[in-house]
C-alpha cells in the first residue's frame, strides 16, 4: 500500500528510521518488498532519474505497482531521488509519487530557496511532500559528483532560514556522509553534535541521511575475491549509530550503495562457481534471496522492523 511520505515520518519521527532504497529492476523490487515483510517494517522506495532513463518511466512504475500486488502487505511510500525542477514537476503531475526531492544544493543559498519554493508549491498543492537539500556530500552518485574538499556540512541556523523561506517537509543535510563506495577513511563518525544543533533549531521537521550505506568490508573482500578491484579501504556509515541519529530527528536514511555491493557480490561468485552457466535467473534468484535478508538487517539497525502492525493500525 503507497502511503504519503509525511504519514511515515509522522510516526516515525524520533523513535526510528525509515529505510530509503534505490530500485533500478525487478529483482531489486521483489527482494525489497520481500524483505521489509519478513521484518514488518515500513520503508520508501526511491526512483532516481538514472533508473527512470534506465529502466523507463513506464516501466520502473510498473514494477513498483506489480510488487504492491504481489506484497500487499506491504506500507510504503514513493520517491523521487535528486531530481531536478522538470524531473520533480513530471513526478507531481504523474500522481504516482508520495515525494520528491528538489537537488539544487549545487546552487547559491538565495537560488535553492527560490527552486525549492517553487516545486514546494507545485507539489503541495497536489499532496505531494518535498525533501531538498542543504549542504553537499563530498563523492560520486550517478550523475551527481562534489569534490571532498568541496563538501561541507549543513549549517543550522542556514538550515532554519531556508526551511523558513521554502516550506520543505524534509530536509537532507551533509553531517559527515558521503555518496558512493568510497566513503570513510579510517574511524570517521556522524557529526551527531551538528545533527542536535539543527533539530534544536528545527524541532520535529524529519532530517534526512543521503550518503549512508556501510560499505561491509565482507561484501568488498568477498567481490574482490571473485575478481573484483574495489578498494578495500572504502567505509561506510557505521550501523550502529542508526538509531541514535533516529533520536536525534534522522528518519529516513539513503541506502543505495550496499544493495549494489550485494547484487555484484552474488553475481561475481554465481559466475565464478558455475563458469558453464549462462541462465540468467538463477543468480537472479539467489540476489533476490540475499537481497531480502539485507534489507532485514537494515530495518533491524534502522529501528524500523516490527513497525508495521502499529504503522497500520495509524493509517487505517
Amino acid at each position: 500500500m503507497i502511503v504519503t511520505s509525511s504519514a511515515l515520518f509522522t510516526l516515525a519521527y524520533g523513535k526510528y528510521a525509515l529505510g530509503a532504497y534505490n530500485i533500478n529492476n525487478m529483482e531489486q523490487a521483489l527482494g525489497l518488498f520481500r524483505g521489509h515483510l519478513d521484518a514488518e517494517a515500513p520503508f520508501i522506495v526511491q526512483i532516481s532519474k538514472g533508473a527512470r532513463k534506465y529502466a523507463g518511466i513506464p516501466m520502473i512504475e510498473a514494477i513498483i505497482r506489480a510488487a504492491d500486488k504481489i506484497f500487499p502487505q506491504a506500507i510504503y511510500a514513493v520517491h523521487l531521488d535528486h531530481g531536478d525542477e522538470a524531473t520533480c514537476y513530471d513526478c507531481i503531475e504523474s500522481g504516482f509519487y508520495s515525494s520528491v526531492m528538489i537537488d539544487a544544493s549545487h546552487e547559491t543559498f538565495e537560488n535553492n530557496v527560490a527552486i525549492t519554493r517553487r516545486v514546494v508549491e507545485r507539489a503541495h498543492a497536489r499532496g505531494v511532500s518535498v525533501e531538498a537539500e542543504l549542504g553537499m556530500l563530498g563523492g560520486v552518485e550517478e550523475d551527481i559528483a562534489v569534490d571532498e574538499k568541496h563538501a561541507m556540512l549543513t549549517d543550522p541556523e542556514e538550515a532554519k532560514r531556508f526551511v523558513e523561506a521554502t516550506h520543505v517537509d524534509s530536509l537532507a543535510v551533509a553531517i559527515g556522509t558521503s555518496h558512493g563506495a568510497y566513503k570513510f577513511k579510517g574511524q570517521q563518525s556522524l557529526h551527531f553534535a551538528r545533527i542536535a544543533n539543527i533539530q534544536q533549531l528545527l524541532p520535529g521537521l524529519p532530517l534526512v541521511m543521503h550518503g549512508s550505506s556501510s560499505v561491509p568490508q565482507e561484501e568488498v573482500a568477498r567481490i574482490n575475491a571473485a575478481g573484483g578491484t574495489l578498494d578495500p579501504s572504502a567505509r561506510g556509515v557505521d550501523v550502529n549509530e542508526f538509531q541514535r541519529a533516529a533520536s536525534l530527528g534522522v528518519t529516513k536514511v539513503n541506502i543505495d550503495t550496499d544493495g549494489r555491493l550485494v547484487w555484484t557480490r552474488v553475481h561475481r561468485e554465481f559466475f565464478r562457481d558455475h563458469p558453464a552457466e549462462f541462465d540468467f535467473r538463477k543468480p537472479g534468484t539467489l540476489f533476490v534471496d540475499e537481497f531480502a535478508k539485507f534489507v532485514v538487517h537494515k530495518a533491524e539497525k534502522l529501528g524500523a522492523a516490527g513497525q508495521l502492525a502499529h504503522v497500520r493500525n495509524e493509517l487505517s
